[in-house]
């Protein structure tokens, strides 16, 4: 009940629109109920009657009702679609901008295939209904209804034996619609197993080769589509079950029809003409007895793909812009205050770090080095609010992160990420992305302070190359580059460097860290070198080495060398035994 609450509105918008669209719809219902009058006009006053005259009148009728109907049906069908579709834009509209505000916590909960089949199945499933039930239900209960007002007045008896089948048929439907809810539900599930199975191995392709577990990987996919298969057999067995039953019951009306029916008038109780009015009306008691199981199935199937698509939407969004929002542009001067930070993407999930605890003024250079998993990428994201602390406060320029319009802090800071994600767009658009309306001039120098110029320069077509999804054709080291590029290209207060020069060579890194000091000498900003390769944050201010949920050492190069601990180690190991 509650999801159709919140699908409600949805409707309400373009409710002018399906009102008239069921106007229009009630007359072609109340036309309907013309054409068998007539045909029992024809019968008594033509073939009884002897009025031959009569019989063209009563054809132009009849073909002028018809030809109306099939137009008027026609525009109100183009109606309902319509509207379906203008429904669906507006509610697809609004459950992607919801999924742009979630915060990483719901997404690392939540599958791809998931999300993906609610936005494609269950979204489809409940347009379908807006654009087919919402006429056809009114419009088979009032065609039954009226029916039975009209066959009543011609022979009410025989009109209550036919009726004696409606209570079986509504027992079969309650009985139906109880068992085949789940059975959607189950089918929405795999639906899901599946986008994300396929999923996997779509972006997953070349590790798939590069182990040569492609049978592998179709047994996996195999088990997914037979889970699938089997949960729409269930469902259809459902359908299965019952539809025969209420076929039956109405396939049973004719014959009562024409048994009592021609008993009445071979007893003199029901004229000719009026058996062949009854005749006529039948079918409006049949049709919507036959089609009773059918929108009973598209009740339950978009009562549930609404279920799903409200359960995203109802999903609190944690991490949310304050009302009384700083907005304030940022310097970059950071600062944490006995920090401590656990994921919450399992029960019992232990603290990721504890107390930390350390301060940058604006302008400065932080590196941040440790063992993988001890934190390093996290760090970075609470600066922009990515995540909640569990305890302590993240400050930006004296400021709690938390009181911060969360577009003018993330706006602020940019992150270059060594997991690179490129999209399928020009290298200039992936450049540029932060700031569509940047100058060229702006995506050539950002694209020099990273090393790449050179290589987007060599390609077919400059910076207009398209480059594949995810990057694809790029080595790793051009990724990385175009990926620092677009973080450059921002102008950031915060630059956030996560290891970005892990795929490329040393010479390459040097001339990148040279080009970012010489960027730094004309616009100061606060930068964080989240790195592995120890020479890549010598020249830091600040130096963090995390270790076992806190920083075990902190300092400038010389200082921690000289402390003789895990960086020391490090640095010799990587400089196989050097000095400094």
């Amino acid at each position: 009940m509650r999801a159709l609450r919140w699908a409600l509105p949805y409707v309400g918008k373009y409710k002018w629109r399906l009102i008239f669209g069921q106007f229009i719809n009630l007359i072609n219902i109340a036309l309907q109920l013309v054409n068998p009058y007539f045909a029992g006009l024809i019968v008594a006053n033509v073939i009884e009657g002897g009025q031959n005259d009569l019989l063209f009148r009563y054809l132009a009728i009849m073909i002028g009702i018809t030809m109306y109907r099939t137009v008027a049906r026609y525009w109100f069908l183009v109606l309902f679609e319509s509207t379906s579709q203008k429904v669906m834009f507006d509610m697809r509209r609004d459950v992607y901008d919801k999924l742009h505000r979630q915060n990483f916590t719901w997404f690392d909960k939540t599958r791809v295939g998931d999300t993906m089949s609610r936005m494609t199945g269950d979204l489809e499933a409940v347009r379908h209904f807006m654009a087919f039930d919402t006429y056809a239900i009114p419009e088979n209960i009032l065609l039954y209804i009226a029916a039975v007002i009209v066959m009543g007045t011609i022979s009410w008896p025989l009109t209550g034996m036919m009726l004696l089948t409606t209570p079986f048929v509504v027992i079969l439907a309650i009985r139906q619609s109880k068992a085949i809810r789940p059975a959607f539900r189950t089918v929405r599930e795999e639906f899901a197993n599946l986008n994300s199975g396929a999923g996997e191995n779509i972006s997953g392709n070349r590790v798939v080769k590069a182990f040569t577990k492609e049978e592998y990987e179709i047994e996996k996919f195999s088990k997914l589509n037979q889970n699938f298969y089997n949960a729409n057999m269930t469902a259809a067995g459902v359908r299965i079950k019952f539809f025969p039953l209420i076929e039956s019951l109405a396939n049973i009306l004719p014959l009562i029809l024409l048994l009592m029916g021609g008993l009445f008038v071979i007893w003199g109780y029901l004229e000719l003409w009026q058996m062949v009015m009854l005749s006529g009306y039948l079918w409006m008691i049949n049709n919507p007895t036959r089609m009773f199981t059918w929108c009973v199935n598209d009740l339950q199937n978009t009562a549930t793909s609404l279920d799903k698509i409200y359960e995203m939407m109802r999903a609190p969004i944690m991490i949310e812009s304050p009302a009384e929002a700083y907005s304030t542009a940022v310097k970059g001067a950071v600062e944490f205050k006995n920090v401590g930070f656990r994921y919450y993407t399992t029960e019992n999930a232990g603290d990721v770090f504890n107390d930390i605890s350390f301060s940058v003024k604006a302008g400065q250079t932080v590196g941040i080095v440790g063992d993988t998993g001890s934190g390093k990428t996290t760090l970075t994201s609470l600066i922009a609010r990515f995540y909640e602390v569990s305890s302590g406060e993240v400050l930006v320029d004296g400021v709690n992160v938390k009181d911060f319009d969360l577009k003018t802090l993330r706006g602020s800071i940019a992150f270059a990420m060594q997991d690179v994600f490129l999209y399928s767009d020009t290298v200039e658009g992936n450049i540029a992305f932060g700031v569509p309306e940047t100058p060229m001039e702006n995506v050539y120098k950002a694209a020099e302070t990273a090393d790449a110029n050179e290589f987007i320069s060599a390609m077919p077509e400059g910076y207009e190359t398209i480059v594949g999804e995810r990057g694809v054709g790029l080595s790793g080291g051009q990724k990385q580059r175009i990926s620092l590029a677009r973080a450059i290209a921002t102008d950031p207060s915060i630059l956030v460097l996560d290891d970005v020069t892990s795929a490329v060579d040393t010479a390459t890194e040097q001339r990148i860290q040279t080009a970012l000091a010489d960027m730094k000498k004309i616009r100061e900003r606060t930068t964080f070198i989240v790195a592995h390769r120890l020479a890549s944050v010598k020249d830091a201010d600040l130096i963090l080495v995390l270790s076992g949920g806190g920083i075990s050492e902190r300092g400038t190069h010389e200082e921690l060398l000289a402390a003789k601990g895990y960086y020391r180690a490090q640095w010799h190991e990587q400089n196989s035994g050097g000095g400094e």
